[in-house]
């Protein structure tokens, strides 16, 4: 077999340089090339492997090269790989039934596209033509896309390009109960953030904004995972207000949580929801999805060109089937609870970790000075050495001092011990 030449880290960075907007930044000092995956493990140029806990981002939920989602989308490769969805082919329509089926409440018509940004784009673009109002209500260290209204819903000011967001958008305090916005504590507080939702309403509105868009776990925010009863609080005041609730599950969905979608931990129904990355296990899809009223005021032409692609549909119905034949919810829900006890247990030696959090295999550690400040140089310096060890750890929170885990949800009790003896090893090295 003829041997494969890469070009290597450094000309890839060379390359990068010359002809990619300095925008897109790469991971770790001392970066490598990925050439491959399989499942759970990725290797670079050099031969060398690596155990992913970051599955591209909460993309690969299934697995990298999963060899039941490939060979589904070869075969219809090999028959039909694109038409605009204005024709008609059969897979987009089955992947919405099946939408239908896996989502919570009355969610039952789908709109395909190709990105989360888009996914998020048109949900509020529906929200606005359902409701006749253009008002948003968005939560601070929230991040919701790369478009102009995606990135002017953003709360996260580092990924919101543009100085100046869109006009009628306000802001509420997020639920991060280990660095409360208000200076509260659960459950004492009362869901003072929830409750602040009504004051913006009241204050801040018309008194009807057309929505109010939340990601379930804010991700980048550093995986903060709302308390128990705060969006059942959150969607009371909005029926008050007749306003819509837009949930983000494009990190979240897909069996991550320990549920096929985070929200279905609170009990409450969105009214519309947007959806992408572990759909498509690594294919472009995106989706969103609302109720048969809030879905026939659409009404104005409106397609996507490459939205359902057969290919991308392919692989949205083979993803479904393949958490569900392999239970993936409930693997991502025990190997989330060993991961994080296993965290706190490091967390008692280490007192670098100031905060462990997280739902299923959505996790975080959140890195702190001894005076309980972020300390992000600290977490590049251990997440460069698991690196150098075989590990990718992902990293996020508005510090970017978070050590985030969000692994294929096909890992392993050996995967889960495996990476966190690796960081024990670590900070106990560094003296953390």
């Amino acid at each position: 077999m003829e041997e494969k030449h890469y070009i290597g880290p450094e000309a890839i960075i060379e390359k990068k340089k010359k002809y990619i907007m300095p925008c897109l930044a790469h991971f770790y000092r001392h970066p490598q090339q990925l050439v491959k995956g399989s499942m759970q493990y990725l290797w670079d140029s050099t031969g060398k492997k690596y155990l992913d806990m970051y599955a591209g981002v909460s993309v690969m939920n299934c697995g990298h090269a999963n060899p039941d989602i490939l060979s589904k989308m070869k075969t219809q490769m090999d028959d039909l790989q694109h038409v605009c969805n204005i024709y008609l082919t059969e897979n987009f329509v089955n992947l919405a039934e099946k939408l239908a089926q896996v989502t919570p409440g009355r969610l039952q018509k789908s709109f395909f596209c190709s990105t989360g940004s888009e996914a998020t784009e048109g949900a509020l673009l529906l929200a606005e033509v359902y409701s006749g109002n253009s008002e948003i209500i968005a939560l601070r260290q929230g991040l919701h896309g790369r478009t102009k209204l995606g990135m002017s819903v953003t709360g996260l000011t580092m990924w919101r390009t543009a100085p100046t967001p869109v006009g009628g958008i306000h802001f509420a305090p997020n639920p991060n109960c280990y660095r409360c916005p208000m200076n509260k504590k659960y459950p004492e507080c009362d869901f003072a953030c929830a409750n602040a939702i009504e004051d913006v309403i009241k204050t801040a509105t018309s008194g009807h904004p057309g929505a109010f868009i939340a990601e379930t776990i804010q991700g980048n925010a550093g995986c903060v995972v709302p308390p128990k009863g705060y969006f059942q609080r959150v969607k009371q005041i909005l029926d008050q207000y007749n306003t819509l609730l837009i949930i983000d599950e494009v990190q979240t969905g897909f069996a991550r949580s320990g549920k096929m979608f985070a929200i279905e931990h609170y009990g409450v129904d969105p009214d519309i929801m947007c959806m992408a990355k572990a759909l498509g296990n690594g294919a472009p899809i995106s989706a969103f999805i609302t109720t048969p009223d809030i879905a026939d005021t659409y009404t104005r032409p409106g397609a996507s060109t490459l939205g359902g692609n057969p290919v991308s549909s392919t692989a949205g119905l083979a993803v479904l089937d393949y958490i569900e034949e392999h239970a993936l919810a409930q693997n991502a829900q025990e190997r989330g609870e060993q991961l994080r006890a296993g965290l706190r247990e490091l967390q008692q030696k280490h007192p670098v970790i100031g905060d462990v959090r997280g739902l299923g295999l959505m996790d975080g550690a959140e890195f702190i000075h001894a005076d309980g400040s972020e300390a992000p140089e600290i977490l590049d310096d251990c997440l460069e050495i698991l690196k150098d060890r075989g590990f990718i750890v992902g990293k996020n929170g508005v510090g970017r001092n978070v050590m985030a885990f969000q692994p294929p949800l096909i890992v392993t009790e050996e995967n889960i011990n495996d990476v966190l003896n690796a960081l024990d090893l670590v900070l106990t090295e560094k003296h953390l």
